[in-house]
């Protein structure tokens, strides 16, 4: 049985955007070998795999100033099961947004808090087309968290 550190990345896109941030996520994640990451779109992710995850990255594309209808179900289908049961674990968000993003963030946060998480990192907003800098923002995030899940700083 591993004792690495586990890292859920839930993510929806529509367009591709959200996908391509989601994949520099995953590759900044990946980087750190001490930490065991799963990467998940929002349909295929669970109470199971919520559960397993010591540390949660969220990703977005911004609909209508709000986070996408995926990233709610996730949030509905998960909810009342882990209710109680996943106090102060870390979690960060990454949002595609054709407007500025900070709808789906204010909204996300405070999902968060009703499920008891604890926010590590300002969210990466990438506005408009994604470019190379915010994809390195996003390999930088993953790798962050992942290294301070390793390092137990989170």
């Amino acid at each position: 049985m591993s004792d690495r550190k586990r890292l859920l990345i839930v993510f929806h896109t529509q367009s591709g955007n959200t996908g391509l941030l989601a994949d520099a996520v995953l590759a900044g994640a990946t980087a750190v070998a001490e930490t065991e990451t799963r990467c998940l779109r929002a349909f295929d992710a669970g109470v199971a795999d919520l559960l397993g995850a010591d540390g949660l990255l969220i990703g977005t594309p911004e609909n209508f100033g709000y986070m996408s209808g995926a990233i709610k179900d996730f949030f509905d289908r998960t909810y009342y099961p882990v209710e109680g049961r996943m106090q102060a674990i870390p979690y960060a968000l990454f949002v595609s947004a054709g407007n500025d993003g900070t709808g789906a963030v204010r909204e996300i946060d405070r999902i968060a808090k009703g499920y008891g998480w604890k926010s590590v990192a300002e969210a990466v907003i990438s506005r408009k087309a994604v470019s190379e800098t915010d994809l390195e923002r996003c390999r930088e995030l993953g790798e962050a968290m992942a290294a301070g899940l390793a390092m137990g700083i989170f």
